[in-house]
Protein backbone atom coordinates (compact mmCIF):
# COMPACT_ATOMS: atom_id res chain seq x y z
CA UNK A 1 0.00 0.00 0.00
CA UNK A 2 0.91 3.62 -1.34
CA UNK A 3 0.55 6.32 1.74
CA UNK A 4 0.07 10.19 1.27
CA UNK A 5 0.40 12.79 3.90
CA UNK A 6 -2.49 15.67 3.70
CA UNK A 7 -1.18 19.21 3.87
CA UNK A 8 -2.32 22.93 3.71
CA UNK A 9 -0.95 22.53 -0.11
CA UNK A 10 -3.15 19.55 -1.29
CA UNK A 11 -5.82 19.35 1.26
CA UNK A 12 -8.38 21.19 -0.98
CA UNK A 13 -7.99 18.47 -4.16
CA UNK A 14 -7.81 15.18 -1.93
CA UNK A 15 -10.64 12.96 -0.08
CA UNK A 16 -9.57 13.01 3.76
CA UNK A 17 -11.02 9.41 4.29
CA UNK A 18 -13.99 9.59 6.75
CA UNK A 19 -16.07 12.27 4.77
CA UNK A 20 -15.80 11.66 0.80
CA UNK A 21 -17.97 14.80 -0.02
CA UNK A 22 -20.30 17.75 1.38
CA UNK A 23 -20.72 19.89 4.07
CA UNK A 24 -18.80 17.23 6.22
CA UNK A 25 -15.57 17.36 4.42
CA UNK A 26 -15.60 21.34 4.22
CA UNK A 27 -16.37 21.50 8.33
CA UNK A 28 -13.75 19.01 8.71
CA UNK A 29 -10.73 20.27 6.17
CA UNK A 30 -11.26 23.60 7.55
CA UNK A 31 -10.55 22.21 11.09
CA UNK A 32 -7.79 20.27 9.38
CA UNK A 33 -6.25 23.58 7.92
CA UNK A 34 -6.31 25.30 11.35
CA UNK A 35 -4.05 22.46 12.88
CA UNK A 36 -1.40 21.75 10.41
CA UNK A 37 0.82 24.77 11.70
CA UNK A 38 0.34 23.11 14.90
CA UNK A 39 2.03 20.08 14.15
CA UNK A 40 -0.87 17.86 12.49
CA UNK A 41 -0.44 15.49 10.49
CA UNK A 42 -3.19 13.59 8.39
CA UNK A 43 -1.63 10.62 6.67
CA UNK A 44 -3.37 8.18 4.74
CA UNK A 45 -3.83 5.48 1.83
CA UNK A 46 -3.12 6.76 -1.34
CA UNK A 47 -6.49 4.59 -2.26
CA UNK A 48 -9.19 5.28 -1.73
CA UNK A 49 -10.76 4.38 1.50
CA UNK A 50 -10.99 4.67 5.24
CA UNK A 51 -7.09 3.88 6.05
CA UNK A 52 -5.55 6.96 8.36
CA UNK A 53 -3.95 8.34 10.95
CA UNK A 54 -4.27 11.62 12.59
CA UNK A 55 -2.10 12.53 14.80
CA UNK A 56 -0.86 16.16 17.04
CA UNK A 57 1.94 17.29 19.60
CA UNK A 58 0.22 16.34 22.73
CA UNK A 59 0.34 20.15 23.54
CA UNK A 60 -1.84 21.10 21.02
CA UNK A 61 -4.42 18.31 21.29
CA UNK A 62 -8.15 19.38 21.76
CA UNK A 63 -8.10 16.67 24.89
CA UNK A 64 -7.44 17.18 28.63
CA UNK A 65 -4.77 15.58 28.97
CA UNK A 66 -0.78 16.16 30.62
CA UNK A 67 1.55 14.78 28.16
CA UNK A 68 4.20 17.25 27.15
CA UNK A 69 6.47 15.78 25.21
CA UNK A 70 4.48 13.70 23.84
CA UNK A 71 2.28 13.00 20.76
CA UNK A 72 -1.49 12.10 20.55
CA UNK A 73 -2.92 10.36 17.98
CA UNK A 74 -6.56 12.06 17.24
CA UNK A 75 -7.60 9.07 15.46
CA UNK A 76 -6.33 5.87 13.86
CA UNK A 77 -9.35 4.03 11.25
CA UNK A 78 -8.91 1.81 9.14
CA UNK A 79 -12.62 -0.42 7.83
CA UNK A 80 -14.51 -2.38 5.51
CA UNK A 81 -11.95 -3.49 2.77
CA UNK A 82 -9.08 -1.90 4.17
CA UNK A 83 -9.56 -4.01 7.17
CA UNK A 84 -6.89 -7.34 7.47
CA UNK A 85 -3.74 -6.34 5.71
CA UNK A 86 -1.70 -4.92 8.04
CA UNK A 87 -2.41 -1.33 7.48
CA UNK A 88 -3.27 -0.23 11.03
CA UNK A 89 0.30 -1.29 11.94
CA UNK A 90 1.82 0.59 8.52
CA UNK A 91 -0.21 3.56 9.94
CA UNK A 92 1.04 3.19 13.29
CA UNK A 93 5.01 2.53 12.56
CA UNK A 94 4.64 5.75 10.49
CA UNK A 95 3.35 8.03 13.21
CA UNK A 96 5.93 5.89 15.52
CA UNK A 97 9.07 7.17 13.09
CA UNK A 98 7.69 10.59 13.18
CA UNK A 99 7.87 11.06 16.70
CA UNK A 100 10.68 9.32 17.06
CA UNK A 101 12.46 11.73 14.25
CA UNK A 102 10.90 14.70 16.69
CA UNK A 103 12.48 13.16 20.05
CA UNK A 104 9.17 13.10 21.52
CA UNK A 105 8.46 10.74 24.33
CA UNK A 106 6.11 8.28 22.60
CA UNK A 107 2.68 8.11 21.43
CA UNK A 108 -0.50 8.03 23.14
CA UNK A 109 -4.24 7.64 22.52
CA UNK A 110 -7.74 6.95 23.90
CA UNK A 111 -9.37 3.61 24.23
CA UNK A 112 -12.57 1.76 25.98
CA UNK A 113 -12.02 -0.69 29.17
CA UNK A 114 -11.70 -4.50 27.93
CA UNK A 115 -13.36 -4.19 24.43
CA UNK A 116 -13.76 -1.87 21.08
CA UNK A 117 -15.83 1.19 21.61
CA UNK A 118 -17.20 3.01 18.61
CA UNK A 119 -14.98 6.50 17.77
CA UNK A 120 -12.22 4.72 20.34
CA UNK A 121 -8.88 3.26 19.29
CA UNK A 122 -9.24 -1.12 19.71
CA UNK A 123 -7.11 -2.12 23.27
CA UNK A 124 -6.21 -5.23 21.78
CA UNK A 125 -4.58 -4.11 18.97
CA UNK A 126 -3.11 -1.22 21.34
CA UNK A 127 -1.69 -3.77 23.64
CA UNK A 128 -0.41 -6.15 21.03
CA UNK A 129 1.63 -3.23 20.14
CA UNK A 130 3.27 -2.64 23.58
CA UNK A 131 0.69 0.11 24.84
CA UNK A 132 0.27 1.07 28.25
CA UNK A 133 -2.63 1.67 30.66
CA UNK A 134 -1.27 5.50 31.16
CA UNK A 135 -4.83 7.02 32.87
CA UNK A 136 -8.00 5.38 33.55
CA UNK A 137 -11.51 7.75 33.06
CA UNK A 138 -14.71 6.92 35.54
CA UNK A 139 -16.59 6.42 32.35
CA UNK A 140 -14.29 3.43 31.34
CA UNK A 141 -12.41 5.10 28.93
CA UNK A 142 -8.70 4.57 29.24
CA UNK A 143 -5.57 6.51 27.84
CA UNK A 144 -2.79 3.92 26.86
CA UNK A 145 0.79 5.21 26.13
CA UNK A 146 3.71 3.74 23.96
CA UNK A 147 6.99 5.15 25.26
CA UNK A 148 9.99 5.46 23.30
CA UNK A 149 12.21 7.26 26.01
CA UNK A 150 13.36 5.50 29.04
CA UNK A 151 11.68 6.68 32.32
CA UNK A 152 9.29 9.08 30.78
CA UNK A 153 6.40 10.13 32.85
CA UNK A 154 2.96 8.86 30.78
CA UNK A 155 0.88 10.84 30.11
CA UNK A 156 -2.53 11.29 32.33
CA UNK A 157 -5.93 12.65 32.11
CA UNK A 158 -6.36 16.25 33.60
CA UNK A 159 -9.10 15.85 36.74
CA UNK A 160 -11.88 16.67 34.36
CA UNK A 161 -11.87 13.77 32.22
CA UNK A 162 -10.53 11.63 34.97
CA UNK A 163 -13.93 12.26 36.85
CA UNK A 164 -16.56 13.35 34.12
CA UNK A 165 -20.00 15.25 35.42
CA UNK A 166 -21.78 18.53 34.25
CA UNK A 167 -24.55 20.03 36.55
CA UNK A 168 -28.01 19.54 35.33
CA UNK A 169 -30.69 17.73 34.17
CA UNK A 170 -31.56 16.66 31.06
CA UNK A 171 -28.90 15.89 27.77
CA UNK A 172 -25.51 17.79 27.76
CA UNK A 173 -23.04 17.41 24.37
CA UNK A 174 -19.93 18.81 23.79
CA UNK A 175 -18.61 18.01 20.16
CA UNK A 176 -16.30 20.19 17.53
CA UNK A 177 -15.83 19.80 14.42
CA UNK A 178 -12.90 17.23 14.30
CA UNK A 179 -15.15 14.68 13.29
CA UNK A 180 -17.04 15.13 10.07
CA UNK A 181 -20.08 13.34 11.15
CA UNK A 182 -20.98 15.92 13.72
CA UNK A 183 -21.58 18.51 11.28
CA UNK A 184 -24.07 16.36 9.86
CA UNK A 185 -25.96 14.75 13.51
CA UNK A 186 -25.86 17.40 15.81
CA UNK A 187 -28.45 19.50 14.47
CA UNK A 188 -30.50 16.78 13.53
CA UNK A 189 -30.22 15.42 17.28
CA UNK A 190 -31.12 19.18 18.47
CA UNK A 191 -34.03 19.52 16.26
CA UNK A 192 -35.30 15.59 17.13
CA UNK A 193 -34.87 16.92 20.91
CA UNK A 194 -36.94 20.02 20.25
CA UNK A 195 -39.71 18.53 18.30
CA UNK A 196 -40.18 15.99 21.17
CA UNK A 197 -39.83 18.28 24.32
CA UNK A 198 -36.61 16.30 25.03
CA UNK A 199 -34.37 18.98 27.27
CA UNK A 200 -31.38 19.18 25.13
CA UNK A 201 -28.07 21.60 25.28
CA UNK A 202 -25.30 21.21 22.75
CA UNK A 203 -21.96 22.79 23.29
CA UNK A 204 -19.86 23.39 20.27
CA UNK A 205 -16.27 23.88 21.06
CA UNK A 206 -14.36 26.09 18.92
CA UNK A 207 -10.80 26.59 20.40
CA UNK A 208 -8.44 24.49 21.97
CA UNK A 209 -8.42 25.63 25.46
CA UNK A 210 -11.98 25.48 26.08
CA UNK A 211 -11.57 21.76 24.69
CA UNK A 212 -8.98 21.36 27.32
CA UNK A 213 -11.65 22.01 30.04
CA UNK A 214 -14.39 19.97 28.76
CA UNK A 215 -15.73 17.42 31.49
CA UNK A 216 -14.74 13.95 29.97
CA UNK A 217 -11.50 12.56 28.40
CA UNK A 218 -13.01 12.57 24.33
CA UNK A 219 -14.50 16.09 23.53
CA UNK A 220 -15.04 15.03 19.33
CA UNK A 221 -18.09 14.02 21.04
CA UNK A 222 -19.13 13.92 24.28
CA UNK A 223 -23.09 12.98 25.66
CA UNK A 224 -24.39 13.29 28.53
CA UNK A 225 -27.95 12.33 30.50
CA UNK A 226 -28.65 14.20 34.30
CA UNK A 227 -25.05 14.98 34.74
CA UNK A 228 -23.89 11.52 33.68
CA UNK A 229 -20.89 10.60 31.00
CA UNK A 230 -23.43 8.79 28.33
CA UNK A 231 -21.26 7.69 24.98
CA UNK A 232 -19.05 8.95 22.71
CA UNK A 233 -20.45 7.77 19.94
CA UNK A 234 -22.12 9.75 17.30
CA UNK A 235 -25.56 9.49 17.25
CA UNK A 236 -28.40 9.80 14.54
CA UNK A 237 -31.79 11.44 15.35
CA UNK A 238 -33.61 8.05 15.73
CA UNK A 239 -30.34 6.63 17.82
CA UNK A 240 -30.80 9.76 20.32
CA UNK A 241 -34.62 9.44 20.53
CA UNK A 242 -34.41 5.89 21.26
CA UNK A 243 -32.07 6.58 24.18
CA UNK A 244 -34.33 9.03 25.23
CA UNK A 245 -36.96 6.81 25.68
CA UNK A 246 -39.15 7.68 22.44
CA UNK A 247 -40.11 5.41 20.57
CA UNK A 248 -43.57 6.07 18.91
CA UNK A 249 -42.09 8.82 17.02
CA UNK A 250 -45.05 11.36 18.39
CA UNK A 251 -44.11 14.96 18.73
CA UNK A 252 -44.44 16.86 22.02
CA UNK A 253 -44.33 20.12 22.95
CA UNK A 254 -40.96 21.77 22.15
CA UNK A 255 -39.09 22.51 25.19
CA UNK A 256 -34.98 23.53 26.06
CA UNK A 257 -33.39 22.46 23.20
CA UNK A 258 -30.40 24.57 22.21
CA UNK A 259 -26.82 24.74 20.06
CA UNK A 260 -24.19 27.02 20.57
Amino acid sequence: MDYITITKENIDTEHICCAMSGKQSLAKKEWLKQRFDEGLVFYRSQERGKCFIEYIPAENAWIPIEAEGWIYINCLWVSGAMKGHGYSGDLLDACLRDAKAQGKKGVCILCAQGRKREFLADPKFLAHKGFQVGDVSDCGINLMYLPLAEKSEPPRFADCARHPRVDGAGFVLYYTDQCPFTCYWVPRVAQAAQEHGIPFQAIHITDREAARRVPAPVTTYALFRDGQFLTQSILSDKKFLALAGISDGLARKPRNATTG
